[in-house]
């Protein structure tokens, strides 16, 4: 990250106008991909890149708060080059972190969907379908609320009004989404994560769906190892499912990792299970890192006979 400036806005105001004399920290970090992938066994490569810089300024309140503004320029082709990712965070500095996310943030139950450990990338990501995955609702102009740790314990609560969820309930309202999740790393097990997350979607006037996870990852001596458990409450059994996660993770050294992963579903409505399962790598070297998967998944959203299959390597520069 390059810190490019520390604009002193008391210096700046001179005769024009008086302002506090806290002063705004304006930094920059960015990254550019290149990517070679073949998502649906088409036995054709392509390639393809991406790049962002995102920009960020950080104040002081007088009260001790710290208020930050990022924004994120993407030069991915398919945003034409547009403003992508953008929040507001307050770090109360005691009391806990608020964020206004209008574009990229991350619910409790999102940031829970597979924590397995990778090398890279999920055993179901990657491939030319879309697969079942059970990770709660994120949208535009998100609410995110953290705490504090406490004795390893943080929680986290997000809040999705109606009118950013776009699913219209049958009352002609929109629908709000709520969740709720908690990760605790105990100081007696060194190694030892734990975490859980619940969210509620109102689809219809009076009808919810309620999604759930729990997962528990151990690391000892550069291995990982982890398991997870969610679950789909739709009001029919034919709409609900659940998924089952593992994996494991190895780093070689400070600059190699390796992984292989899981991932199961039992699709409501189907006699079918969902399977994926796939290896990634990474390896970095400062700034540059060069990473890879190979994913293959059965019962594509649990229809039988069908299958896909897909690899991708990245090339990534950060500065």
């Amino acid at each position: 990250m390059n810190n490019l400036k520390k604009i002193g806005l008391s210096a700046l105001a001179g005769s024009l106008v008086a302002v506090s004399a806290n002063a705004a920290d304006i930094t920059m970090s960015g990254a550019a991909n290149i990517y070679m992938t073949d998502g649906s066994k088409t036995g054709k490569t392509t390639f393809s890149n991406d790049d962002h810089i995102t920009f960020s300024g950080t104040s002081e309140l007088d009260n001790g708060y710290e208020v930050t503004f990022s924004m994120q320029l993407d030069g991915d082709e398919a945003d034409n080059g547009v403003i992508d990712n953008n929040s507001i965070t307050v770090n109360t500095n005691g009391m806990g972190t608020f964020v206004w996310a209008g574009h990229g943030g991350s619910s409790a139950m999102g940031m829970m969907d597979d924590k397995t450990p990778n090398a890279y990338e999920e055993a179901w990501d990657g491939l030319g379908t879309t697969a079942v995955v059970i990770g709660g609702h994120g949208a535009n102009d998100m609410l995110t609320y953290t705490s504090e740790n406490y004795s390893g314990a943080v929680f986290t609560v997000a809040f999705v009004p109606g009118e950013a969820t776009g699913a219209s309930t049958t009352s002609g309202n929109e629908s709000t989404y709520t969740d709720f999740g908690v990760t605790i790393t105990p100081d007696q097990v060194e190694g030892l994560s734990l975490g859980a997350a619940m969210g509620t979607t109102e689809i219809s006037a009076g009808t919810e769906v309620d999604e759930s996870t729990m997962y528990a990852t151990y690391a000892w001596n550069g291995f990982t190892v982890g398991y997870q458990k969610s679950e789909y409450d739709a009001p029919t059994a034919a709409a609900s499912d659940d998924s089952t996660a593992v994996g494991i993770s190895y780093a070689v050294n400070d600059n190699l990792s390796i992984s292989y992963n899981e991932h199961t579903v039992d699709i409501g409505g189907s006699t079918t299970d969902q399977e994926s399962d796939g290896i990634s790598v990474s390896y970095t070297m400062g700034g540059i890192t060069l990473a890879g998967h190979k994913n293959e998944m059965s019962a594509v959203n649990g229809v039988a006979g069908t299958d896909d299959e897909g690899y991708e390597v990245m090339l990534s520069f950060a500065f």
